[in-house]
């Protein structure tokens, strides 16, 4: 039998909550060996989001993105800004590495492939770049940026699929200057939901990443969105 990787269908939620939500499970891996990975399926309010070198953007920055409606996260992911909201499918594997290979390199890696396999199959030719992420010629469709801790792995990869591409005016997304931003409804010329996108993403996953996928339990999806939701009335 495979890896297991299980799949927990998060529909509409704050950043905030979708941070606690991977460190409660990622806790739970550093503590117990026998825990399987998870793969969180979120779509975001709007947020603005930089990574590790979040000293580039300033308190007015940050100010001025709040201004438009969306909030503003500092965190520990790699890469530098980008945009997450309503039309983007946002998965963050929590996986351990030592179950496939224990490599950074080879996870992003895969993880670029399995978005490539994705559009593909939708008609789509993407490939890589010197940059990180997935790209259809000078378009970039999905990025991606993680953080590893002890093999840990949080965060993961947004893939636009009808998401406002407005939203990324206001930045340089992943400060890479002269560069567009795509997604799947302009490339395909027809709107492409996140619902027909999840279950090409879970048979490309499953596939580059030798796994079986299989739906998280309800009863322990369901204590745990209990447990976030303390803090968070947002959480659907």
């Amino acid at each position: 039998m495979g890896t297991i990787a299980k799949v927990l269908q998060a529909g509409k939620m704050s950043y905030g909550s979708a941070l606690r939500l991977q460190q409660l499970l990622a806790d739970c891996h550093k503590v117990s060996n026998g825990i399987q990975d998870t793969l969180i399926l979120v779509e975001h309010f709007p947020v603005y989001t930089v990574g590790i070198r979040s000293k580039d953007y300033s308190q007015e920055t940050e100010e001025k993105l709040v201004s438009l409606g969306a909030d503003f996260y500092r965190t520990n992911r790699g890469g530098l800004i980008t945009f997450h909201g309503p039309g983007q499918l946002v998965v963050y594997p929590i996986l351990n590495l030592k179950n496939y290979k224990p490599s950074i390199r080879w996870y992003v890696s895969q993880i670029e492939q399995t978005v490539i396999d994705v559009c593909g199959k939708l008609g789509i030719q993407a490939e890589t770049s010197p940059h990180t992420g997935v790209w259809v010629g000078d378009r970039k469709i999905c990025a991606i940026g993680i953080h590893g801790s002890r093999f840990i792995t949080t965060h993961g990869l947004a893939l636009n699929c009808n998401t406002d591409l407005d939203w990324f005016s206001y930045i340089v997304p992943c400060g890479i200057e002269g560069k567009e931003v795509t997604s799947l409804t302009r490339e395909m010329e027809r709107e492409v939901t996140i619902e027909e996108v999840v279950p090409v993403f879970l048979n490309s996953f499953s596939k580059l990443f030798g796994c079986i996928v299989c739906d998280f339990p309800k009863e322990d999806a369901d204590q745990i969105f209990k447990d976030i939701r303390k803090d968070d009335k947002t959480l659907n």
